[in-house]
Order: structure tokens, then sequence, then C-alpha cells
């Protein structure tokens, strides 16, 4: 399998293709990154250094690879947050080449806008794209539970809400929707879920809540979730190991008091994890 994986790059901590594309690797999986930003930290830490690329500048390195024959056998192309328009449209222009080669392809795509408690972060002109543009290109969407009524308009609490926000997302073009951290109000305390729904069916897991957010933890679930998906076809295997993947990256992280990502220090999680989770179909 290949990915190419389109998103930002920090030299300190693990975000965007920081976070994604060594668990890929770990997996045995083939990543070519291209990078839209290479910054030394993420921005949660309030100031940061280094270059935005332009959509140029990404169009350019996909020529390149292009060029290698490198995009001819790819699997899935990866994005996540996209800083800018012209980003977004460079991302969309990599779809085609790759779906113009492999027509199996997909492309997954973690609609990075916000979340419950910032509300939405991006730009107005990343909302439209997204909204308009990229949405209706994606194959696979992995939007948290406020992305998901952002892009459809509601208001998802309860299960049954939270189900037919994403027919509406899944109606716009995405075959596939994975929705993270979906807080239903009648689940067990100290748990939280994930909800996948594509053509087979819907399927929920369940985990518990450690109390703490890391930043990346939504790109390595993207990636795992792409990867395990396209390799294997079964959406239910695909929630399970990625739930439990994740969930022991997480409690590593938190048992170690540190605040970034300890990704390397959980690799076996990525391959063997210590957790595991039974999926629960919905629909």
């Amino acid at each position: 399998m290949k990915v190419l994986s389109i998103q930002s790059s920090v030299a300190y901590g693990h975000v965007g293709n920081s976070a994604a594309v060594f668990p890929l690797q770990r997996m045995g999986i083939e990543v070519m990154p291209v990078y839209t930003v290479h910054f030394s930290n993420h921005t949660g830490y309030g100031a940061w250094r280094g270059p935005l690329l332009s959509g140029a500048d990404v169009r350019e390195v996909v020529t390149g690879i292009e060029e290698r024959g490198g995009l001819d056998d790819v699997d899935i192309v990866l994005s996540g947050y996209q800083g800018a328009d012209d980003i977004g449209d460079a991302i969309l222009d990599a779809v085609d080449r790759v779906k113009r080669r492999n027509p199996a392809a997909v492309y997954a795509c973690d609609p990075v806008l916000g979340n419950a408690t910032s509300g939405c972060f991006v730009k107005p002109e990343v909302q439209e794209l997204i909204r308009d543009r990229v949405v209706p290109h994606a194959d696979l969407l992995t939007p948290n539970q406020f992305e998901l009524g952002f892009l459809t308009g509601t208001d998802p609490r309860a299960i049954d809400e939270t189900l037919d926000a994403v027919e509406l997302l899944r109606a716009q073009g995405p075959r596939t929707v994975l929705v993270t951290s979906v807080e239903r109000p009648d689940r067990p305390a100290d748990t939280i879920e994930m909800l996948a729904v594509g053509e087979s069916g819907a399927w929920i897991v369940q985990t518990p809540h450690l109390p703490f957010h890391a930043n990346g933890s939504g790109d390595v679930t993207a990636a795992l979730f792409s990867a395990h998906f396209q390799r294997t076809g079964n959406l239910a295997f695909a929630l399970e190991r990625s739930a439990a993947s994740v969930y022991g990256l997480l409690k590593n992280t938190l048992e170690s008091g540190q605040r970034e990502l300890q990704l390397v220090e959980s690799q076996e999680e990525y391959v063997a994890p210590t957790a595991s989770f039974t999926a629960q179909r919905l629909r």
C-alpha cells in the first residue's frame, strides 16, 4: 500500500504529517509526505517559527513525484488541516492526478474546522473550501462531532441525530464517514465513542475517556482508520483497530506526563494494540 499524505509538518512534537507518517510506516505502508508548512512546533503553543508553503509549492512537489512515476500506484491521498484555499486546490489537483492512474484510490480527508470547545478556528475562505469543494470530492471523511454539525448545518447530540447528520454528509459525496470524539448525552460516564458509517452499515465503538487533550491525535486516527479500511474493506475492524491503537497511544502519553504525543515510544500500539474494543452495529 502507498499513501500520498499532504499535510503540515513540525520539527518539535507530532501533528499533521509529523503525526501520521510514522504510524503508517510502522504498519509497513509506504508514505510520501508532502508538506504544507514546516514549523518549529504546532500553533497551540502560541508562538512558532518556520515557513508556510503555497499551493504552487505543493503542486511543484507533487509534479516532481509524478515525473518519477510515484503517483502510478498510490492507494490513498490523505489530507488534514488546510490553511488556505490555494492549498486545498493543490490537494484536489493531486487527487485528480492519482485517480486518473488508479481509479480505486481513495481521497481520505480530515476536514479540520474546529471543535466544540474552541468553535470554528479556520478562515471563512477555508470553511467554504472544505464545505463546498473538498467534501464532494472526498471518498472518506473524518470529522469530529462539531465538524459534522458545521458541515451539515445541524447540531447532532443524540445518536440518531448524529447518524442522520452523517447521512446528510454522505449524500454530498463521501461514501464513508468516521465521526471522532462522539459525546452523546446518554453514554456511560468517563467514556467517549467513535462512529463509522459506510455502505456496509453503521458501527460505534466506545473507549475510556482519558482526561486530557493531545494535539495530533486526530491526525493519527485519520491515518490509521484510512489505512485499515482501504487495506481490508472491513468497516468494523478498521474502527476497532484504530480505536485500540489511538487509546494505547493516548494512555502512554498521559502516563508519561508529557504534552506531546509519545508517538515513537508507542510504536507497538500500531501493529499490536495492548487494548481491544468491540464495535457495536447500529444500522
